[in-house]
């Protein structure tokens, strides 16, 4: 298979990028979530360069990118800004978006704040209101066993979120919310273990259930209905970002697609791989014009 790889300068310092495969189809442009967890969880999309070309990248601050030190970096601004320099780095013009998580929250502001000539949209297993995901993630922690819960509170409450009863209740939570997979693949384990920290703490917080950076209030729900472009909206039925929420984002664009993957938590490309190829085929292949 066709692979080059390289790196971009972007608004901080210089990310690394790898276009892999090829063929009739318009390349997919993956953005990866986090923020901070680097690209390779989502590898399972090199499945789909058979068609296309695959285009990766870890944003700036993990993985095999630049990690700079300067907290004041690790913004919504300028995280689209580093997407724009991504884009025009790599000559993108006509070009097909996919963001799972972060990611998703990413491509949403990305197109709807940037003039783009992207053929279509992807959110994957994402959210339009940090505020809404804030009561997401409250209500399904209540639905754990009372002793994780237990655990969670008391160890955020203390400070000691690296003692191994924290610990073993977050796996417990990423087991039931994030990938249902047993054991992990080692894609996903290479990813938490690059994860670029910071990044995350700067902008969401300590965890996901106490959200008090720099994106606690961000919330596009209300402007979804000027996204333009054919959209594709992917659910899991027991994702910590709720498959109802996802279908309420799915009614305000207009003519988008929607498709609950009924097996899945968060990542049904690694958890449901044979239907979401079919899924992805499909959409992208209806609109690579």
């Amino acid at each position: 298979m066709t692979q080059s790889e390289g790196t971009i300068a972007v608004p901080g310092g210089k990310v690394w990028f790898k276009r892999v495969g090829g063929g009739a189809g318009l390349p997919l442009l993956a953005i990866h979530g986090g923020p901070g967890v680097p690209h390779n969880y989502l590898l399972s999309l090199e499945r789909l360069a058979d068609e296309r070309e695959v285009i990766f990248w870890d944003q700036l601050g993990c993985g095999n990118s630049e990690c700079p030190s300067d907290t004041t970096l690790w913004t919504m601004d300028r995280s689209v800004a580093e997407v724009s320099a991504v884009v025009g780095a790599l000559g993108l013009e006509r070009f097909h978006v996919f963001g799972n998580s972060w990611g998703g929250m990413l491509a949403q502001q990305y197109l709807l704040d940037v003039p783009s000539t992207a053929a279509s949209l992807t959110i994957s297993n994402s959210i339009a209101s940090i505020p809404a995901f804030s009561e997401m993630v409250a209500r399904l922690k209540r639905d754990l066993d009372p002793d994780t819960q237990s655990a969670i509170d008391r160890h955020e409450a203390a400070g000691t979120t690296h003692s191994p009863e924290y610990q073993d209740a977050i796996r417990t939570w990423n087991e039931t919310y994030l990938c249902r997979v047993r054991p992990w693949p080692p894609e996903l384990q290479d990813a938490f273990i690059r994860m670029g920290a910071e990044v995350f703490e700067t902008m969401f917080g300590p965890s996901d259930f106490r959200i008090v950076g720099n994106v606690g209030n961000w919330d596009v729900f209300d402007r979804l209905t000027e996204l333009d472009l054919p959209t594709l909206v992917v659910a899991g039925r027991y994702d910590e970002c709720d498959h109802e929420h996802m279908y309420a984002m799915h009614r305000r664009i207009k003519d988008s697609r929607f498709e609950l993957f009924e097996s899945s938590s968060h990542m049904p490309f690694i958890e449901e791989p044979a239907l979401f190829d079919e899924v992805m085929r499909d959409f992208l292949g209806h609109h690579d014009v």
